[in-house]
This record gives C-alpha cells, sequence and structure tokens, in this order.
C-alpha cells in the first residue's frame, strides 16, 4: 500500500516555535502483549534526510525491518531503550509502567532532549520534557519512526532469546509471535499456565480457569485509575 514518507515537520515546528535544538522522537512497542517487557526507543535524528524506506515498523517487512533497523542505529545521531518489566506492569499499570519506560530510555539517552514527540495522543510521559504528541506520528515523524522501527526489531530479539535460553519458555512460541496473543501461544497457556515472563494482572488469566487464581490486582488505586479503559481487555 503506497504511504507518504515521513518528515521533520514537526521537529521544525518544536523548534521554531519553542527554540529547542535536541528533539528525540519516541515510540513504544509491547503495550498489547501477554508476556514480556513493553519497550520504548527515543531517537535523535537532527534533520538529516532518512534512509530509504523508514515508516511505521508495522508496515515494514520482517526481513527489512531487521536490516532497516541496524541501518538507523548507525545513522541516528542518538538512540536508546528503556524496558518496564512484566512485575512493574503488574504493580503500575500500563500507563505508569510506559512513562517509566519512557523515562529509562530518555535518562539513557547521551544528550538530553530539550523536547520529545511522543506516538499517539496521550501523553504518558509528561514533565520535565515538553511534549508533542502526534497521532501516527510512527509514520508522519522520521524520529518517531526510527524509534518505531528499533523498539520493535530490539523487543522482538529479546522474545525470541526467551524461546531458546528459557527452557520454560519453549512451548509459548515467542520467536513467532513476541509475547502477543496467538493460538500457540494460547494452547501453551491453557496447558502449562503463565510463566515468570507474563504479565499476571491480564485478563487473558480469566479465560483459564486451572491458572485464574494465579491473577494478580494491583494493590495502587493511583496505579488502577491511570489505566485507560480496554488495555487489560485481551479475552481469548
Amino acid at each position: 500500500m503506497p504511504y507518504e514518507p515521513p518528515t521533520h515537520s514537526v521537529e521544525r515546528s518544536l523548534r521554531a516555535t519553542t527554540g529547542a535544538k535536541i528533539i528525540a522522537g519516541v515510540d513504544e512497542v509491547g503495550r498489547g502483549a501477554w508476556a514480556g517487557p513493553v519497550t520504548v526507543c527515543a531517537a535523535v535524528t537532527g534533520l538529516r534526510r532518512a534512509p530509504e524506506g523508514l515508516t511505521d515498523s508495522k508496515l515494514i517487512t520482517p526481513k527489512r525491518r531487521t536490516a532497516l533497523a541496524a541501518e538507523l542505529e548507525k545513522w541516528v545521531t542518538a538512540h536508546a531503550l528503556g524496558h518496564a518489566s512484566p512485575e512493574e506492569i503488574d504493580e503500575l499499570g500500563m500507563t505508569a509502567a510506559l512513562r517509566l519506560a519512557a523515562v529509562r530510555a530518555l535518562d539513557a539517552l547521551p544528550l538530553r532532549p530539550d523536547a520529545v514527540i511522543l506516538d499517539g495522543k496521550h501523553d504518558y510521559l509528561g514533565g520535565p520534557w515538553q511534549v508533542r504528541t502526534v497521532i501516527k506520528g510512527d509514520q508522519s515523524c522520521i524520529a518517531v519512526a526510527a524509534a518505531s522501527v528499533i523498539a520493535k526489531v530490539r523487543r522482538d530479539e529479546m522474545m525470541a532469546r526467551l524461546e531458546t535460553e528459557a527452557e520454560e519458555c519453549l512451548a509459548y512460541g515467542f520467536a513467532a509471535n513476541a509475547g502477543y496473543p496467538s493460538p500457540v501461544h494460547k494452547a501453551a497457556l491453557a496447558e502449562l499456565g503463565p510463566t515468570a515472563y507474563h504479565r499476571l494482572s491480564w485478563a487473558y488469566l480469566d479465560a483459564l480457569p486451572r491458572w485464574r487464581h494465579l491473577k494478580k490486582v494491583r494493590i495502587s488505586a493511583e496505579a488502577a485509575a491511570l489505566e485507560s479503559g480496554g488495555q487489560l481487555g485481551f479475552d481469548f
């Protein structure tokens, strides 16, 4: 499907209106998975021309996405990844866990951004950064698209390693599904139950009578209140 390549228009607007010089594009992957961390990438690109074919990671074939991620990691001015673990997601809720992962990514950058472009319409980051949210920013904004590709590829690799390195994960198909719902993943959960790498506050456990007793309820009312509607509704 044809698409318009991403541009630096948002970065140029921020430079013109706020005086920001170092601008990071931020995107996440793993929000809707049942297992594994939520991963955030922060990427600083400057205003250089992007590599050919850059767009939202979901619109790129896996083979091309892997090659492009390696190219982007050399091309960007700076980038860093941040993760929030399944345990942190269960304890804090997704909104707060996303912020934790994003803060970790931004803090790991060698350059402190003056502003952040965040994919989507909700600002889950907040201060002290100046944040501009952009719906479908991973398609329209070069820095966010770069962050999208790097985050997707590196998290997928993490989940694939679990399948080969953690014996308890062999049956769940993480190399193919990256912890998201799939027939193989669902069948393994029904038979074997969740592993130490699964999110135990997620609604999928409601459909597993044998393992339902393992479901965790977050203690923090504040964290629960931050949770946006439907994020836990991944029923069978």
